[in-house]
C-alpha cells in the first residue's frame, strides 16, 4: 500500500463539480472539473461516478495513485445533513470499489460548510450566504460550528433573492389589481420577463416553475433608480437577514471573548456584488455589530474542503 502523501477536495453542485488535489501543506497541484452532483436531484450513484471521475482526473495530473490520497472531503449542495452526508460518502467509496480503486478516508459535507473554511483558511469567523436561499455558519475559536437560518423558503431564506422575488412579484400583482401603489417593477417585469398580466404571471408561477429568485436583480435595479417599493422590499430583507446573523452572532460569542474582531465575508453573488442592497447590509452590520469585522473570502469553497481533508489526515 502506498504512503498516504496528499488530499483531495470537491466542490459540487447542480451544474459542474471541481476537484483539487493538494499537499499536506495546502499546495495544489491538480485541479480537475467534472459534471453535476447535486446528489438530491441526480442520485447518489450518479453523483458518485461523478467524483470518482474528477479524482482519477487529479490524480492522473501528477501520476499519483489513489492509494495516495490520505483523505477526501467533498463539500455538495444538498448534503446538510448527516444522515444525507453518511449514504453519499457511501455512495462515493462504493464506486471506488466498483472500479477497484483503493480509496479511503472519504467525507461530504454541506456546501456552506465548506465555503466557510474556505473564507477564512480554517479560522474562526462568519459566512452569510445569500443566493436563491440563505444560511449563515460561524465557526467559533474551539472549531465549534454554528448555523442560523437556512430553513428553506416556504418558513425561511430571509433576505434571499427568493424572499425579494416573493416580494416583487406580490408588489407586481397589487398594481395589476389596482391596490397597490405604482412602482417601477411593472414596467421592469413587462420589459425583462414579459411578465405584465395576471394570466402571464399565474402560468410562470404554477405552470413553469419559474425561477422566483431571478427577479431579486430587477427590485436592485428598480431600488437603485429610486423606486419606493423597491427600497422597502430590499430594506425588510436586509432587517430580516440582519436579525440572523445577529443570531449566528451571538451563538458564537458565547464560546469566549475575543482580543479581536469576528471576520465576517458575504457569499453569494446577491451580496458579493457592489449593489444598492449589499451596500445597506454591509452599512446595517457595522452599524449594529462592531465586533464584526467584514471582509472578503480568502479561498474558494473548493481550498475549503481541501482543508478539511488535511485536517482529517492528522487527527
Amino acid at each position: 500500500m502506498n504512503k498516504p502523501l496528499y488530499v483531495i477536495g470537491l466542490d459540487g453542485g447542480g451544474t459542474k463539480t471541481t476537484g483539487i488535489l493538494c499537499s499536506f501543506d495546502g499546495a495544489i497541484l491538480a485541479e480537475a472539473h467534472g459534471g453535476p452532483s447535486n446528489f438530491q436531484v441526480i442520485g447518489v450513484e450518479q453523483a458518485a461516478k461523478t467524483i470518482i471521475d474528477v479524482v482519477q482526473s487529479c490524480c492522473r495530473t501528477i501520476g499519483c495513485s489513489p492509494e495516495e490520497i490520505g483523505a477526501t472531503a467533498a463539500g455538495l449542495t444538498g448534503a446538510g445533513r448527516p444522515h444525507d452526508q453518511q449514504r453519499m460518502a457511501d455512495g462515493i467509496l462504493e464506486e471506488a470499489r466498483a472500479r477497484q480503486i483503493g480509496l479511503s478516508n472519504v467525507s461530504v459535507e454541506s456546501d456552506a460548510r465548506i465555503a466557510l473554511e474556505g473564507a477564512f483558511g480554517g479560522k474562526p469567523g462568519i459566512i452569510v450566504i445569500a443566493g436563491t436561499g440563505s444560511i449563515v455558519f460561524g465557526k467559533d475559536r474551539r472549531g465549534t460550528v454554528h448555523r442560523a437560518g437556512g430553513w428553506g423558503r416556504l418558513i425561511g431564506d430571509e433576505g434571499s433573492g427568493y424572499a425579494i422575488g416573493r416580494e416583487a412579484f406580490r408588489a407586481v400583482a397589487r398594481v395589476i389589481d389596482g391596490r397597490g401603489g405604482r412602482t417601477k417593477l411593472l414596467k421592469l417585469f413587462q420589459t425583462k420577463l414579459e411578465l405584465d398580466t395576471q394570466e402571464a404571471i399565474i402560468e410562470a408561477l404554477y405552470r413553469k416553475n419559474f425561477d422566483m429568485a431571478s427577479a431579486a436583480p430587477l427590485v436592485i435595479e428598480a431600488a437603485a433608480d429610486g423606486d419606493r417599493t423597491a427600497r422597502h422590499i430590499l430594506g425588510v430583507a436586509k432587517d430580516e437577514l440582519l436579525e440572523v446573523i445577529t443570531a449566528a452572532f451571538v451563538r458564537l460569542s458565547r464560546s469566549g471573548r475575543r482580543a479581536a474582531p469576528l471576520p465576517l465575508a458575504f457569499v453569494g453573488s446577491l451580496l458579493t456584488n457592489d449593489n444598492v442592497y449589499s451596500r445597506s447590509l454591509r452599512a446595517a452590520i457595522k452599524r449594529t455589530l462592531p465586533q464584526v469585522s467584514l471582509q472578503q473570502a480568502e479561498s474558494s469553497p473548493v481550498v475549503g474542503a481541501a482543508l478539511l481533508a488535511i485536517s482529517r489526515v492528522s487527527q
